[in-house]
């Protein structure tokens, strides 16, 4: 019989074999991974979202100054 190769977790410094996890601890780390990779996909979005969003917001303020304004600028 062919023995696993060990998959190493290390949670707060301490390193585990994931082959010796029980269902329920494979379902938690599986749910740990999954939520770790839609985080780093929700920061690649809200880095696209605000550079779209400064780039509308450069686009806006160039067509206010090729339209005269009678809006009265606040300091």
């Amino acid at each position: 019989m062919a023995t696993q190769k060990p998959q190493i977790v290390t949670i707060d410094g301490v390193e585990y074999d994931a082959n010796d996890f029980n269902e329920n601890q494979l379902l938690l780390l599986n749910h740990c991974a999954d939520l770790d990779r839609k985080i780093g996909s929700t920061q690649f979005q809200l880095q696209q979202l605000n550079v779209g969003k400064d780039a509308f917001l450069t686009m806006l303020k160039e067509a206010l100054k090729e339209q005269p304004a009678e809006a009265e600028v606040k300091e």
